[in-house]
């Protein structure tokens, strides 16, 4: 028998290799395709907390990813990066902005797939997250991708669902604004 897509993305949940079994999963449903998440609370417990806050308040229901970085639309960049970015909210519906968890600190190093914090300077992370795209080690603590050398707060990573993620870097943009955005139609936990 033949699985449907949304069946092998929760066969994929059932017995994933070397997840904590603490570590909650989170489906992030958009109208490009699912994507699931592990986020890591046990090693990124602020940054994971922060942005579980968010899930379990609805208010990433009806967000969009609204950037999209590609090698080929950052020109006056001299690290080159590649990511999409979704989950930016009005200030009105953001919660305080937490602490900068440092990759130095948490130790998750923002390979293929992982989930970080967007920040414009340390401890100013609210809603914005972004997945990686392939390995991006100038966002980690030390990286030279922004100028304070402090890094992105990684707390999690796609369990399933890159091909979606890709899918997304690949639509219309205007410089790396999304043309549409892509719509993100509900964030939620799942148990396994």
């Amino acid at each position: 028998m033949k699985k449907t897509p949304m069946a092998a993305l929760l066969a994929a949940l059932l017995v994933p290799a070397g997840i904590a079994a603490q570590n909650p999963k989170v489906l992030l449903r958009t109208e490009l395709g699912d994507i699931a998440l592990e986020v890591c609370l046990d090693r990124a417990p602020v940054t994971a907390a922060n942005f579980l806050r968010y899930v379990d308040a609805g208010r990433y229901d009806g967000s969009v990813f609204h950037r999209t970085v590609t090698l080929d639309n950052q020109p006056a960049s001299p690290v080159k990066i590649e990511v999409v970015q979704g989950g930016q909210l009005p200030e009105a519906s953001s919660y305080p902005a937490i602490p900068l968890e440092r990759t130095s600190v948490t130790g998750i190093k923002h390979l293929d797939g992982v989930v970080s914090m967007a920040r414009s300077g340390p401890d100013t992370a609210t809603s914005s997250f972004f997945i990686c795209i392939n390995d991006r080690p100038e966002l980690d603590f030390g990286g030279k991708r922004n100028a304070d050398g402090q890094g992105f707060a990684a707390f999690g990573r796609v369990v399933a669902g890159m091909d979606v993620v890709r899918r997304i870097q690949k639509q219309p943009a205007e410089g790396q604004t999304l043309k549409p955005p892509i719509k993100i139609l509900s964030v939620r936990r799942i148990e396994p």
